[in-house]
């Protein structure tokens, strides 16, 4: 049995314990209203680990770094504390606290968890809410941590187009069929559409009802999600969304359930989609032709 120190997930009663044993350092991803009409006690607000948008070339993952380096130090991490992100709740923040986590993963930091249900769990489970602002205790983010290999550039994704890669759209309906351009307005981005032979898997398909609210599938769920759309642990799998929340849930979702080789283009469809050398389909997806097994008919 898996001790809370070895998952990334933790439900409200994990996360006391957690708090109770190692320096915690709570981090609230919603938006600084929403934080101060009440939040986990003693979480500082880092709302940008949702609202950045990012790059995916040598300047813009530098300053992506950069960046994250400088806010992540602002509100306490020095690499000896464990990070815990949290957002309201997991079908509605568009995967924020986990964007959290998976740039920590990207940046080597070597404890990170995410608060399974939110905030919303949280409340559901009688703990204690505050609307006291924290004031952190500023520290030097570590610079010296080795990257892990988990983030995509779209020349990278560009050269996986036509090959045995799975390119696993994560976005929601509208965006997949090309209705939308992002969650922030059917024409944010300039092109509709999605990236040439890639599978669609929403999102929500990762979470399921529980008595605290949406919480993320089993390992074993995960997979079987995963197998209906021909996708399996031993792929080589590129995930990609809008800016890369959405995705890093699912990048969390496949990690838990054992997928090994998972990366994900974080510039997503923000950047691709300006890009205007970069092909993409467009309308209505089609039915790909697949053989399917005879069926033996009982006599």
């Amino acid at each position: 049995m898996n001790h809370v120190s070895d998952t990334v997930l933790v439900s409200p009663a994990e996360l006391v314990s957690l708090q109770a044993a190692e320096r915690v350092i709570l981090i609230d991803t919603r938006d600084a209203e929403t934080y101060a009409g009440g939040h986990l006690p003693g979480a500082v607000n880092l709302r940008e680990t949702f609202t950045y948008l990012a790059t995916s070339t040598p300047e813009g993952l530098q300053e992506l770094r950069d960046t994250f380096a400088a806010h992540l130090g602002a509100i306490g991490l020095s690499g000896q504390e464990t990070a815990v992100f949290y957002e309201d709740a997991m079908n509605s923040g568009y995967g924020q606290s986990c964007r959290g986590y998976y740039l920590l993963t990207w940046l080597g930091y070597p404890r990170v968890k995410v608060l399974n249900g939110g905030y919303s769990a949280w409340k559901s489970a009688g703990m204690p809410v505050s609307t006291e602002a924290v004031t952190p205790v500023p520290a030097v983010f570590p610079t010296d941590l080795s990257q892990a290999d988990v983030m995509l550039t779209k020349d990278d994704v560009a050269a996986a187009l036509g090959t045995d890669t799975v390119l696993l759209d994560v976005r929601d309906v509208d965006e997949w069929i090309g209705d939308s351009s992002s969650p922030y307005g059917k024409d944010f981005a300039p092109r509709k559409g999605r990236l040439p032979g890639a599978t669609w898997l929403e999102w929500y398909r990762f979470m399921k009802p529980s008595s605290q609210g949406p919480v993320f599938k089993s390992p074993d769920e995960i997979r079987a999600e995963c197998a209906t759309a021909g996708v399996s642990p031993g792929d080589t799998v590129y995930l990609y969304c809008f800016k890369g929340a959405r995705a890093s849930n699912t990048f969390l979702a496949l990690k838990q359930a054992g997928f090994t080789d998972v990366r994900m283009y974080f510039g997503s469809w923000n950047e691709w989609s300006r890009d205007e050398k970069l092909p993409i389909e467009t309308g209505l997806p089609v039915v790909k032709s697949l053989k399917k097994p005879a069926l033996a008919l009982a006599a």
